[in-house]
């Protein structure tokens, strides 16, 4: 398959790009270091930085290691030149590949913010798989409706959509500490978990189905195969004596 211009399909969103609302800090201690979460944020800070040394050669770079629908779906082929890995693996290595650094610090926020909560949930192992689980779900949610696309889809969020709707799942009482800018100042709020999230999914889904195809680069249906997948597995994986629905726990922020 020639290689066309890149047009990346990001599977980012325009919360995680747009800085209209960061998330700071949430009042949900752990008790397990969050070394997988730290794990997969170094190796796509690792990969990203990589990316970025490769010139002119990063389209081909994420032609070999992004998700290209056609591709997988066995539609087409890459060129023996570009393929660097067999297409099966595409789906988790395209995972640590990014479009840019708002694209990449936007989901590096979210995972370390949520990521260690629910790893805490899980335990390690389980939120290993959990993630990649959650990430090749995206994936296929999105490639399905397009199995011909030949564009790259690259990036955590997708991943990272599971983590929120475990999240969701597990801690709906908790707050989150968020920066607001408005103009020149910047405010923070403590904001319901429940309600971000809840109202984060209802836009990605509004997304989905109105958008304008291509709208930005972002695959919308990977954040809802995402997040659905991640309400659905944390039921089953978290540990033993971890409860769904927690009730509030005492405020950190005061």
């Amino acid at each position: 398959m020639p290689l066309p211009q890149v047009a990346i399909g990001r599977d980012s969103d325009d919360n995680f790009r747009s800085r209209r609302l960061i998330p700071l800090h949430d009042d949900n201690p752990t008790e397990l270091k969050p070394v997988v979460t730290g794990l997969f944020l170094a190796t796509s800070i690792l990969a990203f930085v990589y990316q970025l040394s490769l010139g002119t050669a990063e389209d081909r770079f994420i032609y070999a290691f992004g998700v290209i629908p056609a591709v997988i779906f066995e539609h087409t082929g890459l060129s023996p030149a570009v393929a660097a890995v067999p297409e099966w693996l595409t789906p988790f290595t395209s995972m640590f590949l990014h479009g840019g650094w708002g694209h990449l610090l936007g989901n590096m926020l979210y995972l370390w913010i949520f990521g260690n909560n629910v790893e805490d949930a899980l335990g390690h192992v389980r939120f290993f798989f959990f993630y990649f689980i959650c990430g090749v779900g995206a994936v296929f949610a999105h490639a399905m409706l397009d199995t011909y696309s030949l564009i790259p889809l690259i990036g955590a969020s997708g991943a990272i959509s599971g983590i929120l709707g475990a999240y969701l799942l597990l801690f709906p009482h908790a707050r989150v500490l968020v920066a607001v800018p408005l103009g020149f100042a910047i405010r923070t709020l403590h904001l319901p978990t429940r309600a971000i999230l809840v109202l984060w999914f209802a836009l990605q889904v509004l997304n989905s189905l109105f958008a304008p195809e291509g709208q930005a680069g972002v695959a919308w249906t990977a954040h809802v195969g995402g997040f659905l997948l991640g309400l659905v597995l944390v039921i089953f994986m978290r540990r033993p004596g971890i409860p769904l629905w927690a009730p509030r726990r005492p405020d950190d922020f005061y």
